[in-house]
C-alpha cells in the first residue's frame, strides 16, 4: 500500500500553531437581547396565565371547602359540606338529567351527521376545498349571535318564521311554543349546536379519511368488495376507529361545556338547565361562590371520569394497531 506522506505537526512543535475555530456566520450569530426580547413578550400571557387560571383555580378550590357568600374572602371553614348540598340538590340533579338528554340527542347526531358530510366531501370529483369551507363556516360564528337567529327567525313561533313555513308547505302543522315545551326546546338546541359544531368534526373525518391506505380499498376491489356498505363497514369504520373515539370524547366535553345557547333559548325554564347554566345562576345571582366553586369542581371530576371510561371502552388507537405488534413480536422470539 502506498503511503501518504503528509507532514503531521506535533504539539511539542515550537513553530505549530493551534487552529482557530470555524467563524460563526454573521447570518447564525445570536443577536443581542433576543432573550430579554422573549421574555418580553412572553410575560404578559405568563402573567395573566398565573392570575386568571392558575392562581384562579387554587382559589375556587379553598372557596369550595367554606361558606362564601357575596364575598370571595371567607374566613368559615364547613369542610365538605357544599360538595354534600350541592349532590343532594335535585336542582342540580336535574341539571344533570338534561345534560344527559342533550348528550344522548347531540352527540350521535353530530357524530353521524359529520362522517357523512366528510364522506361525501371526501368522494366529490371537484370543487372539495370549496365544500369543506362551506360547511366549516359556521364555526366562526358566535353561540349567541347563532342563538338570537334561531330564536327570533327561525324558530320564533310566527307563522312567518322558517321552521313554521316549511310545516306549513309538507302539509303539518306549526307549533307556536318552539321554545316553552317539550320536546320543541330541544329541537331548536341541538339544531343550532349541529348547525355550529358539524363542520370542524368533518374536517376531523376527513383528515381520518385520508389516512387511509388506498391499496386497501384495490384490495378490496379485486377480492370482489366494491363500493357500498359492505366496504364501509369492513374497511372505513374500522380504520377510522381512533378518529371516532377522538370526536367521542370532544363531543362529550363541548355538551359538558354547553352554556351559551342554553342561556340565550331556555334560560327561563328551571328543568332544562344543564350544569354550567346551574353553577352560573348559583355563583353570580344568588352570590353563593363557596357552593358555586364545588359544582364546578363537581363538574370537572364528572368529565375527567367521562373521558377515562369513554378512553378505557373506545380507546385513541384501535386494537389491531396496539396488538398486532407485539403479536408478531412474540411469534419472532420464538422463532
Amino acid at each position: 500500500m502506498t503511503q501518504l506522506n503528509t507532514p503531521v505537526a506535533r504539539v511539542s512543535d515550537p513553530g505549530h500553531r493551534p487552529t482557530p475555530p470555524p467563524s460563526v456566520p454573521r447570518g447564525r450569530r445570536p443577536i443581542r437581547g433576543t432573550r430579554r426580547a422573549f421574555w418580553l413578550f412572553v410575560s404578559p400571557f405568563f402573567i395573566g396565565l398565573l392570575i386568571f387560571s392558575i392562581i384562579a383555580l387554587f382559589w375556587g378550590f379553598y372557596l369550595s371547602f367554606t361558606r362564601a357568600v357575596a364575598t370571595i374572602t371567607p374566613t368559615d371553614f364547613v369542610g365538605f359540606d357544599n360538595y354534600i348540598s350541592l349532590l343532594t340538590d335535585p336542582s342540580f340533579l336535574s341539571s344533570l338529567l338534561s345534560f344527559t338528554v342533550f348528550a344522548i340527542l347531540v352527540v350521535p347526531t353530530t357524530l353521524i351527521a359529520s362522517l357523512a358530510l366528510a364522506m361525501l366531501v371526501a368522494n366529490l370529483p371537484v370543487a372539495r376545498a370549496f365544500f369543506r369551507s362551506v360547511f366549516f363556516l359556521p364555526t366562526a360564528f358566535s353561540y349567541v349571535i347563532a342563538s338570537l337567529i334561531w330564536k327570533l327567525g327561525i324558530f320564533s313561533g310566527s307563522t312567518s318564521s322558517v321552521a313554521n313555513s316549511v310545516l306549513s308547505s309538507l302539509g303539518l302543522p306549526t307549533v307556536d311554543a318552539w321554545l316553552t315545551q317539550s320536546p320543541y326546546y330541544w329541537v331548536v338546541i341541538v339544531s343550532v349546536r349541529l348547525w355550529l359544531q358539524v363542520g370542524f368534526y368533518m374536517l376531523l373525518f376527513i383528515a381520518g379519511l385520508q389516512r387511509i391506505p388506498e391499496t386497501l380499498y384495490e384490495a378490496a376491489a379485486i377480492d370482489g368488495l366494491s363500493r357500498g356498505p359492505r366496504r364501509f363497514f369492513a374497511i372505513t369504520w374500522p380504520q377510522l376507529r381512533p378518529t371516532t373515539a377522538a370526536v367521542m370524547l370532544l363531543l362529550l366535553v363541548a355538551a359538558f361545556q354547553a352554556f351559551d345557547e342554553f342561556y340565550n333559548l331556555v334560560r327561563t325554564i328551571p328543568s332544562v338547565r344543564p350544569p354550567l347554566l346551574y353553577i352560573y345562576n348559583l355563583s353570580f345571582q344568588q352570590l353563593d361562590y363557596g357552593k358555586g366553586s364545588a359544582g364546578a369542581f363537581v363538574v370537572t371530576a364528572i368529565v375527567v371520569l367521562v373521558a377515562l371510561l369513554q378512553s378505557r371502552f373506545f380507546g385513541f388507537g384501535s386494537a389491531d394497531e396496539t396488538k398486532a405488534p407485539r403479536r408478531g413480536a412474540r411469534k419472532g422470539r420464538a422463532s
